[in-house]
């Protein structure tokens, strides 16, 4: 059995890497990795690919820095020139990206089967880009690996029982790299309080909005004169922060350039608690039980905002602060439910992969 995976960012690396040490115990598969190049990162270099355990890829299309419909459509050509070439049985796409959607257009046209990997998530949300492409994916698939439960549900709500497609919540691949990496975190290399608050602000929603960033920031400067903010600070912010003409200087808060996973996941094993408006961290605050709050006004997973680890506030100053303060006493334990699986997502995906074409 031959899969192709597509990936075009760090985090779908992360995520793969979970995959392809899974695929590595299965002698009789071969995986052929295609790198879009859609988040063009620095990082990326062999050292990252040596330490994160992770294959490198066969093919990088290098294709970033263009509009949305530009790049999709230049994925889409030089997919599926290679796709033609390769004949896989499996073509695997993960999570929201243009890449993700140009993977499975591709496949699909070449009536090549897809698998989707973070499938049914929905933050019903259509001004976000990823969940165009996530929706989008979802139908041209064959296999949606859901991450959770509610993932399951959101598919049965959108019709797809009648759809000739397989449904399996497998866990989520994130849970399976967290216990993976939690033994190699590298502490990154600034001073770290012994108790702190990790914040991260990336969205555009909220870094293009002078009023929300201001209001964001604020917040999270009164918070800092209880307990130290450590933001590993997005490039994009750093700018909008600029143009707001922010006093780095005078700031309370502790702001450091973004840094790599393993350093993140050391942050995230020694942080007391997280506030993002991230998807992946905080499902990942989650795995390292730190509760969190989303500075978003929805979040696709809404497991954790009813099992009391997440607290989604907006961009409001009252409604951050009034968070922190619900949540900086707390000592109830919610993380003991295996919300995300029990880290095996990996083979349970190849294993039902294997099943579907014997």
């Amino acid at each position: 059995m031959k899969i192709v995976t597509i990936i075009g960012a760090r985090p779908q690396f992360i995520k793969a890497a979970v995959v392809s040490r899974a695929i590595s115990s299965f002698p009789d598969v071969q995986e052929v990795i295609v790198h879009t190049g859609q988040h063009f990162d620095t990082n990326m270099s062999d050292i990252f690919f040596e330490e994160m355990c992770i294959p490198k890829p066969n093919y990088n299309l290098n294709i970033n820095g263009m509009t949305h419909g530009a790049m999709t459509g230049q994925m889409l050509e030089k997919i599926e020139s290679i796709l033609l070439a390769e004949q896989p049985n499996w073509v695997i796409v993960y999570g929201d990206t243009n890449s993700t959607l140009a993977g499975a257009l591709a496949a699909s046209k070449l009536h090549i089967r897809v698998a989707h990997i973070e499938a049914g998530l929905r933050s019903y949300n259509m001004n976000m880009p990823e969940e165009i492409n996530r929706i989008l994916t979802d139908r041209i698939s064959s296999v949606l690996f859901c991450p959770t439960e509610q993932a399951i549900k959101n598919l049965y709500q959108e019709g797809f029982k009648q759809f000739p497609c397989t449904l399996l919540n497998c866990g989520d691949v994130m849970q399976d790299a967290a216990l993976f990496y939690a033994n190699k975190a590298k502490c990154p290399d600034f001073s770290l309080p012994e108790h702190f608050i990790l914040a991260t602000l990336h969205r555009a929603e909220n870094t293009d909005s002078p009023e929300r960033l201001q209001s964001i920031i604020a917040a999270l400067e009164e918070i800092a004169r209880e307990m130290p903010v450590v933001i590993p600070i997005h490039p994009r912010t750093r700018k909008k922060l600029q143009e707001l003409n922010f006093d780095f200087k005078q700031t309370r808060l502790q702001l450091v350039d973004p840094v790599g996973y393993l350093e993140m996941v050391h942050l995230l094993k020694h942080c007391s608690l997280v506030a993002t408006d991230s998807g992946g961290l905080q499902k990942e605050a989650y795995f390292f039980k730190k509760y969190c709050i989303t500075l978003r006004t929805e979040t696709e997973w809404i497991e954790l905002v009813e099992q009391g680890a997440n607290i989604i506030t907006g961009w409001k100053y009252e409604d951050i602060l009034n968070s922190y303060k619900q949540l900086k006493h707390t000592t109830k334990d919610v993380f003991s439910s295996p919300l995300y699986g029990d880290g095996q997502a990996g083979h349970i995906i190849i294993q039902e992969l294997q099943r579907i074409d014997s």
